[in-house]
């Protein structure tokens, strides 16, 4: 079955394994998906990530949930997504939001590729803003 939104049902997916305790969760795999992967590991919020071939074309990502040593608690507290299929939601650089006052980030879908709010205020380049993590 096509999903109409997939940025949603990867945060779902997420969110879905770190309240039933899972420490892996299989995605499936597209190029947006890798790099918001890829942008999740960078900032820590994952532990570690795997691209798999599977027996159809789309492939797999298969993640490692980071998990806080003492609480158990996942790193990973909210993530909202902010435009969707029915509201885009678009910014320019200089009205890039910042997530918790610096502490969260918004990742953002822009000319350059899936950048965060960080990077995207570096570049000076303005986009639509896919969804806030903290």
């Amino acid at each position: 079955m096509a999903v109409t939104d997939p940025i949603a049902d990867f945060l779902t997916r997420i969110r879905n394994a770190q309240m039933a305790g899972h420490h892996i969760v299989e995605i499936p795999a597209s190029n947006l998906k890798k790099r918001i992967t890829e942008i999740l590991y960078a900032q820590g919020f994952i532990l570690k990530y795997k691209y798999e071939e599977t027996t159809n074309k789309q492939g797999a990502i298969k993640i490692a949930l980071k998990y806080d040593s003492e609480t158990r608690q996942p790193v990973i507290r909210k993530m909202a997504r902010v435009s969707r299929p029915g509201l885009r939601k678009y910014v320019k650089s200089t009205e890039l939001p910042r997530v918790i006052n610096g502490l969260g980030i918004a990742v953002v879908s822009t000319s350059r590729g899936v950048l965060t709010d960080k990077e995207a205020r570096k570049e000076k380049v303005g986009g639509e803003v896919l969804f806030y993590i903290y």
